[in-house]
C-alpha cells in the first residue's frame, strides 16, 4: 500500500513532530496530486499510504518497533528479539521458548491481515453529492471442509517442522536478527499429519462477498476509503487488515476540477468584450445570471463562491465556481461585418503594441 519506509515517502525524521508529518504530507499531496498539471497517480497513493502509518500512533508505534502484531496494533516485517518478549509475556503471562517461566508453553502467534486495495468507478455527479455503491471483494475464507484447520477430517496435528513448533521463523545475517510468522503453520506451530484435499492444507479458499461502501460528497479523482477490517484474516486469531478503496471519478463535460474549486470555460462573443454584458452559466445547482464587465480580456477568471464542490470534512463548507472567459472569435466574416471592423479599428487608432516595441527598443533587442 505505502513505500516500504514511510518516512523516506513523507521525507521527515523518526522524530518529527505530528505537524510536521501532515505539513509534509499536504505539500507532497499537493504538488503530486493527479488533477495538478505534472501530477503523479502512484506518487499520489504512496504519499497517502505513508500518511496513513504516520498519522496514526498505533500503526506508527508498531512500525517504529519493527511490526509484531498483537490485537489494535499494526504491522510491519521484522521485529526483535526483545520485543517479542516483552510483547508475548505480557499478553499470555510466559516467555519465549527457552526463557524460562513458560517453558514448554509455545504461545500462538498473532499477526494482523495484509490490508486490500480495490478500485471503484463513480460518475462526477455522484462524487458531488456523494454516493453508495456495491464492491464486490475477494477474500480468504476458512475452508468448509476442514474448518480451516488444513487437515482431512479426524487428522492429528503434529509440530511443524519448517519453525519446530515455535510458530516463527526465525532468520540472522550476523548483525541484525528477525523474525516472521512461520509461513507452513502461520504462527501456530503445529500442521496435520494429513492435508485437507480442498485446501492443501492451507486452511483457506478463495472466496469473496460485496460490500456496501458510502463515497462522502465532494470526493477527488484518486481519493482512498479506508474500510475497517475487511482485508485479509489474521493469522492466529489476529485481526483482519483493512480494506482500501481508490475511488476513479469520471470527468465532467462542463466542469473541471481545481483542487478544492471547480473551472468552467465560458466563451463569450468580441462584443460582449467590449460593451459587457450579462450572461447566463452552469452551477450545479441551475441556471444562474453573471454580469461580464465591459473591456473584459480572454483569459479572465471570474468567482462564484462557495457554489464549488463540497470539502470533506468541513462541517458543509463548499469550494468556488469559477468561469475562466474565452472572447470567441469568429473566423468567417460577411463583407459588411468586414467594413465595421475595419471602421472600428480606424476610429480607435490604438497600437497595443507600442508599449512592447518600446520596452525592447530600450533594451537593444529591436530597432525603434
Amino acid at each position: 500500500m505505502a513505500a516500504a519506509d514511510p518516512y523516506k515517502t513523507l521525507g521527515v525524521d523518526r522524530s518529527a513532530s505530528p505537524e510536521a508529518i501532515k505539513k509534509a504530507y499536504r505539500v507532497l499531496a499537493r504538488k503530486h496530486h493527479p488533477d495538478n498539471e505534472g501530477g503523479n497517480e502512484d506518487k499520489f497513493k504512496d504519499i497517502q499510504g505513508a500518511y496513513d502509518i504516520l498519522s496514526d500512533p498505533e500503526k506508527k508505534s508498531a512500525y517504529d518497533r519493527g511490526g509484531f502484531q498483537v490485537p489494535g496494533m499494526g504491522s510491519a516485517e521484522n521485529f526483535s528479539m526483545s520485543d517479542l518478549a516483552d510483547i508475548l509475556g505480557g499478553v499470555f503471562g510466559s516467555r519465549m521458548p527457552g526463557g524460562g517461566g513458560g517453558r514448554g508453553q509455545r504461545p500462538q502467534m498473532q499477526a494482523r491481515g495484509r490490508d486490500l486495495e480495490t478500485q471503484a468507478r463513480i460518475t462526477f455527479d455522484q462524487s458531488i453529492a456523494g454516493t453508495e455503491i456495491t464492491l464486490p471483494v475477494p477474500s480468504q475464507d476458512p475452508c468448509p471442509d476442514c474448518r480451516g484447520t488444513g487437515g482431512r477430517p479426524g487428522s492429528q496435528m503434529t509440530t511443524c517442522p519448517e519453525c519446530s513448533g515455535q510458530g516463527v521463523v526465525i532468520q540472522s545475517d550476523g548483525l541484525f536478527t528477525s523474525q516472521t510468522p512461520c509461513p507452513k503453520c502461520r504462527g501456530v506451530g503445529r500442521v496435520p499429519k494429513d492435508p485437507c484435499n480442498t485446501c492443501r492444507g492451507t486452511g483457506r479458499r478463495p472466496g469473496g462477498s460485496t460490500l456496501r461502501v458510502k463515497v462522502p460528497a465532494g470526493i477527488r479523482d484518486g481519493g482512498r476509503i479506508k474500510v475497517p477490517g475487511r482485508g485479509e484474516p489474521g493469522v492466529g486469531a489476529g485481526p483482519r487488515g483493512d480494506l482500501y478503496v481508490v475511488v476513479h471519478v469520471a470527468p465532467s463535460r462542463v466542469f473541471h476540477r481545481k483542487g478544492d474549486h471547480l473551472e468552467i470555460e465560458l466563451p463569450i462573443t468580441v462584443t460582449e468584450a467590449l460593451r459587457g454584458a450579462e450572461v447566463k452559466v452552469p452551477t450545479l445547482d441551475g441556471v444562474k445570471t453573471i454580469r461580464v464587465a465591459p473591456g473584459t480580456k480572454h483569459g479572465t477568471l471570474q468567482r462564484l463562491k462557495g457554489l464549488g464542490p463540497p470539502l470533506s470534512g468541513k462541517n458543509g463548507a463548499r469550494g468556488d465556481l469559477h468561469y475562466r472567459i474565452a472572447v470567441d472569435i469568429p473566423k468567417d466574416l460577411t463583407d459588411e461585418q468586414k467594413a465595421l471592423v475595419d471602421a472600428l479599428g480606424a476610429s480607435m487608432d490604438y497600437d497595443p503594441r507600442e508599449d512592447l516595441m518600446k520596452r525592447a527598443a530600450a533594451r537593444g533587442g529591436v530597432n525603434a
